[in-house]
């Protein structure tokens, strides 16, 4: 059985990032909100509890039976967690009289406890909390503190049972990492052979007994994240995997033709399908965010069902949904956080389309992706790929769609996204793109007034989508293509480079 950690989310924004730090360390990783908890089998090493939005003082907060792994698995509690511990078990919890949040030393280690092994005095830590433990249970030993944060950690007594008040996954904890580390491997006793090769192994493993010798059909955007699915599937089931490649009209500028070429040599069965028209007919007049992701969805499924009625006989719709895209949909996992917004691949299927949904990646942060897809021997010109949004260039597009304006954007698009591969930027930006502003300004061309389009430029670093700092591009390179996208794209007269981060933006616009 595959070890793992679990991680019960009690809503926190930092919950995914501790996913993200085990998984650092080779160690699979599983987030399963408070509400909703897995079984706490043999394949269990650890548990770690999330912070919260919530007060542990609230009436409502989130709850957990600690009966379930108390004394039976590792623990340990992280902000609202290891509150949550030192007050079911008779501490003192309560407001804090000031403020506790950003940068703090720690003043007092011990050392010589397992968790806090390497982890010197004075290290940075990352507070984030209104309540402060005053004092911990009988049994608990006081393991770190700060000169403000009296209770930074403890330890009860003869039992693998941990407290923190910090938040050691963030990049502020500097000795954090080192932290999870003596949790993970030291106390929980984890092997770290959750590798890229690994998962691979038991993916397809696991997907040759989900499937058997049933059909899937599989959509295929020419993206990291389908492209991995693809292999995955098809190093499981062969001739069985059924690849179409859609296209609805808001691709890049050749795309259609240019992917369907790149996958020849990759052995999949794949068909291409023209559904432009039906794409943009759908998305006449709208200008709503949502309802035009709703309406590709829409049709991104009628469009399968189509093309799954031509296969004879098959039982699954494989997707390359992975977890940002389910985090920002439902929530974390189903757990307290918010909807951000809606993804075009997540959250099942109509009733008249009877097909189960197999996805390999949906565990998976787009940088893992990466990996499992050079274990797999796939080139890096497909894994260096920039993500591409699922709707395409609809959400690209500020206000309504129509072919006109998807023609300006793809051109603009081209000359953005090839600029940065001639000049040896493409590889330095996370993902790029163009946004089509609804907005027309005044500009002069020769004599003559002009009135016409505005479009933003977009390039962000990141490594898993979930945050992103706007990429620094040289000002020569962003005035070199200002200058092309206005010369040669007729109806744009204003370029703008968008310098937002995520947060507190996104990194589309829609």
């Amino acid at each position: 059985m595959q070890e793992k950690i679990i991680i019960i989310d009690f809503g926190s924004q930092y919950t995914q990032l501790i996913g993200r730090r085990v998984r650092e360390l080779n160690v699979y990783s599983e987030i399963h909100p408070y509400n909703k908890l897995p079984e706490f089998d043999k394949s269990v090493k650890g548990v770690i509890l999330s912070g919260s939005p919530f007060s542990v003082l609230d009436q409502n907060a989130p709850q957990f039976d600690f009966e379930l792994v108390k004394g039976k698995k590792p623990l340990l509690g992280v902000c609202y967690g290891a509150q949550y511990m030192s007050h079911s078990f008779g501490g003192n919890v309560a407001p804090s009289n000031t403020r506790e949040y950003g940068r703090a030393n720690l003043n007092f280690v011990d050392e010589s406890n397992r968790l806090m092994n390497g982890v010197p005095i004075n290290s940075q830590v990352w507070m984030s909390h209104g309540d402060t433990i005053n004092s911990v249970p009988e049994n608990f030993e006081l393991i770190a503190s700060t000169p403000d944060v009296k209770v930074a950690a403890f330890h009860l007594k003869g039992e693998d049972t941990f407290g923190i008040q910090f938040h050691p996954e963030v990049y502020h904890s500097t000795d954090g990492l080192q932290l999870l580390k003596n949790f993970i491997v030291g106390v929980c006793k984890c092997d770290q052979s959750w590798t890229p090769d690994a998962f691979a192994e038991t993916t397809i493993e696991a997907l040759k007994k989900q499937i058997g010798n049933d059909k899937v059909v599989l959509g295929l955007s020419g993206g990291v994240d389908s492209t991995v699915s693809a292999m995955l599937l098809h190093n499981a089931i062969g001739k069985n995997l059924y690849c179409i490649f859609v296209d609805n009209g808001l691709l890049r500028k050749n795309e259609f033709e240019s992917v369907l070429d790149q996958y020849k040599h990759l052995g999949l069965n794949i068909k291409g399908v023209d559904a432009k028209n039906r794409f943009l007919e759908a998305l006449a007049g709208e200008s709503d965010p949502e309802k035009k992701r709703k309406a590709i969805g829409r049709v991104f499924i009628e469009v399968f069902d189509d093309e799954a009625h031509a296969v004879t006989d098959v039982k699954w719709l494989g997707q390359g949904t992975i977890y940002p895209d389910v985090i920002e949909s439902v929530s974390a996992t189903g757990g307290p956080s918010a909807t951000i917004k809606s993804h075009h691949n997540v959250g099942g299927l109509p009733d008249f389309m009877k097909l189960k949904v197999v996805e390999p990646l949906r565990l998976l942060f787009k940088d893992e992706v990466r990996r499992v897809g050079a274990s797999l021997g796939l080139s890096q010109d497909l894994l260096g790929r920039h993500p591409f949004p699922g709707p395409g260039l609809a959400i690209r597009i500020l206000g309504d769609i129509t072919a006109e304006k998807v023609r300006i954007l793809q051109e603009v698009d081209s000359i953005f996204i090839n600029g940065l591969k001639t000049d040896g930027l493409y590889d330095e930006v996370w993902q790029a793109g163009a946004i089509l502003l609804p907005v027309q300004s005044v500009g002069v061309m020769g004599d003559e007034r002009t009135y016409e389009q505005a479009v933003a430029l977009r390039a962000v670093s990141s490594t898993d989508g979930m945050t992103a700092d706007w990429s620094h591009l040289p000002y020569e390179f962003l005035a070199k293509i200002s200058n092309q996208i206005i010369n040669k794209v007729k109806g744009v007269n204003r370029v703008v480079y968008d310098i937002s981060s995520k947060p507190p933006a996104t990194i589309e616009w829609e």
